[in-house]
């Protein structure tokens, strides 16, 4: 009687044993798996952090390609302002009839009429060309005067002579002209001096000065 109790006890025991590890079993699955409502959201977490990684590497890339592009942009503009700034030519003639002169004293003289100015740095008030930059710039000066006075023309750099051109008493005159080559710093000033008793034609634009900016920002 005994051991048909303690038979019975025992396979109890067993079986409420096996059913416990296999309940912990569960519950241990159930712990290591997840919620389908859960999954599903992770899963869709990870696509959108993905979608947003991607995103922020091209925008990463947009920003690097529109930083290039400002900068392109900011040397054109530079570029541009240093091609207007050294697009410097002028050429101008005397205004009016018959001749200019002769006067008692030395004369600068001011080319009126302006065929070209680019740049302005030729004023028409004054007949002084101002350099607007540093360089070597070119001027050409003709006239025409005929052959009853002698005509002395200078070429001045600030205060200083550079070039003369002159002529003599002649019967049979013909138009006569210089040039030269200068080197000018920034506010420099060129102009022409005609020298006392001595006159140039005005009339049908005779007489000539011109110049232009040949190398610019030249270290002098």
């Amino acid at each position: 009687y005994y051991f048909v109790f303690f038979c019975h006890a025992a396979s109890v025991c067993l079986e409420y044993s096996t059913l416990t590890i296999t309940n912990i079993n569960t519950l241990s699955m159930k712990q290591h798996s997840c919620n389908p409502d859960m999954c599903k959201f992770l899963a869709d977490f990870g696509d959108i952090m993905e979608k947003v990684n991607c995103m922020e590497a091209k925008l990463k890339e947009s920003e690097t390609r529109l930083k290039d592009t400002e900068m392109s942009l900011k040397e054109t503009v530079t570029q541009l302002k240093q091609d207007k700034a050294t697009k410097i030519i002028f050429s101008a003639t005397l205004r009016g009839s018959g001749h200019t002169g002769p006067f008692n004293t030395d004369t600068i003289l001011v080319y009126k009429r302006v065929i070209t100015n680019i740049g302005n740095a030729y004023s028409p008030v004054t007949g002084v060309f101002t350099a607007p930059i540093a360089g070597v710039y070119y001027f050409t000066l003709f006239y025409h005067a005929g052959g009853s006075h002698t005509q002395y023309l200078f070429l001045h750099k600030n205060s200083e002579v550079m070039v003369m051109t002159n002529d003599h008493v002649t019967h049979s005159e013909v138009a006569d002209n210089g040039a030269v080559f200068l080197e000018l710093q920034q506010g420099d000033k060129v102009y022409v001096r005609m020298g006392k008793l001595s006159h140039v034609w005005a009339s049908e634009s005779q007489t000539t000065f011109s110049g232009f900016l040949h190398v610019c920002c030249v270290e002098i």
